[in-house]
Parts: C-alpha cells; structure tokens; sequence
C-alpha cells in the first residue's frame, strides 16, 4: 500500500512513527503550516521524505498542489488529528479510501475538542477510525471504542486519554484496512458536531448567573488544560482564570502528608 499522511499533534507523530516502523510505504505527508502546527519538525523527521512529497494543509485546494499529489499516485490516505478537510476530488484520488482517527465515540462530538464537549455536554467519550466523506466526521465507521470518563477527568486527563487509547485503536485495526478486510458501517443518527469557535461562548463566567452547580464544575474541569487559558471571569477590569483541581480522597490524603 502506498499511503499519503495528513498529521499534526502529538498522535499525528506517534502514528506515523509506527507506521514507518512497521514497513508501511508513505510517498507523501501533509502537514499544517508552522503557525499552526503541532510536532511538525517531528512529523517530518519520522518521514523523511524530500521536499517535493511534503505538502502544506492549508493549499489542499490549489491545482497544483492536488496535481502534486496525484502525481505521488497513493493508494489510500490516514488522517490523525488533521485539522483541514480533505477536498472531494482529493478523495477521488485514493482507490482504496481515505481514513481518519477521530477522539471522539462518533457520532457524539464531530470536530473539534472533543475532550472539551464530553464534559460540558456529558456526552459518552471515546476514539473511532473511519473512513472521511465530504462531511466534518460524517463518514462509515471501521471501529471504535469506549473511554470512561472518571469523576476526577479534567479537559486535560481526557484529553491524555483520548490521544492513547486512538493510538491503541489504531495498531489494532490498521492491518485489518491494510489486508482490505476493514469492516464498515454507517454512523448512527443524532449526535453532534463542534467548531473551533465554539469554545469562546463556554470561557467567560458571569457570577450573577445562576446555573447548575454540576454544570458548571463540569465547564470548569473541561476547560482545565494548563498552559491554555480556560474559562475566566471578570473582576477589577481584568480578566480572572479558574483552573478546578479534582482529587479522590486517598489522592488527597496522600498530596497532605507531610
């Protein structure tokens, strides 16, 4: 199989580091521009491709680079927390299909931060590979699994275990769509989709509001993910940011000894 890669992330170089090790043959990578990468040089490295076959997330669109790319001539394609659409006629490009690592239990939390809305929402949490269409994490799913969510999980933590247990899935079932013998389903109905923006009306606190206690510790442990910012109020002109620690009581105990 010659394979294109769409990555960014942490688990976008620990994907294809294991696939390189594992014989998989990469003729080309797609990476976010700088501004917007995550372990891009890393991405890079674990390739090792030249110039010519790595290409710039953002220009998926532009004729020459989808000439480019059909010039590579791969067989299929593996997005892992690629932040661009993949265009219909760069689909069309792939005989056997294009699949993506979502951490997400679809169809609950399409896009982006799912850790975030399985918090807020308490919507079930979890990792699924399927194969990409048109939509934003609408296409069939090969497989899936499950990621309880503790009384204790903070964005962050969920986050951690989101970003493992895709690894995981991913080992498990790439030989499966490597061999062909991928199975397929269609999505559920229902669920939901998130965009990029939509943490900016969670963040501000109002103190006069008056809200559930649980949903507001839940806002507050979803958007608890240092060194980002997170949820704030405002008070003597300035903008104060709250970070909810969450402890069981032995982790308590145990933190106050000595």
């Amino acid at each position: 199989m010659r394979l294109l890669f769409f990555g960014n992330n942490y688990s976008g170089w620990q994907a294809l580091s294991w696939l390189v090790a594992e014989g998989v043959e990469v003729v080309g990578v797609v990476v976010h521009p700088e501004e917007r990468a995550r372990y891009r040089v890393e991405i890079l490295e674990a390739a090792d491709l030249p110039p010519e076959c790595v290409f710039d997330g953002s220009r998926l669109r532009d004729p020459a680079v989808r000439a480019a790319l059909a010039e590579l001539r791969a067989d299929a394609a593996l997005s892992v927390y690629f932040g661009y659409l993949l265009p219909p006629e760069l689909l069309d490009l792939l005989p056997r299909g294009a699949i993506n690592l979502h951490p997400a239990l679809l169809p609950y939390n399409r896009g982006a931060n799912p850790n975030v809305w399985s918090l807020v929402d308490q919507t079930p949490a979890g990792v699924t590979l399927h194969y990409l269409d048109a939509g934003v994490d609408t296409g069939d799913i090969i497989a899936q699994d499950a990621v309880p969510i503790a009384p204790t999980d903070t964005g962050e933590t969920l986050y951690r275990k989101l970003e493992q247990a895709g690894l995981d899935l991913l080992r498990r079932v790439w030989p499966l769509f490597e061999s062909g013998r991928a199975p397929r389903r269609p999505q559920p109905a229902g669920g939901s989709v998130h965009r990029l923006h939509d943490l900016d009306r969670l963040d501000e606190i109002d103190p006069d509001a008056t809200v559930r206690a649980g949903d507001l510790l839940n806002l507050l442990r979803a958007r608890t993910f240092p060194p980002y910012r997170g949820a704030y109020l405002r008070a003597g002109g300035e903008k104060i940011y709250l970070r909810l620690q969450l402890l069981t009581e032995k982790e308590f105990e145990d933190g106050s000894d000595g």
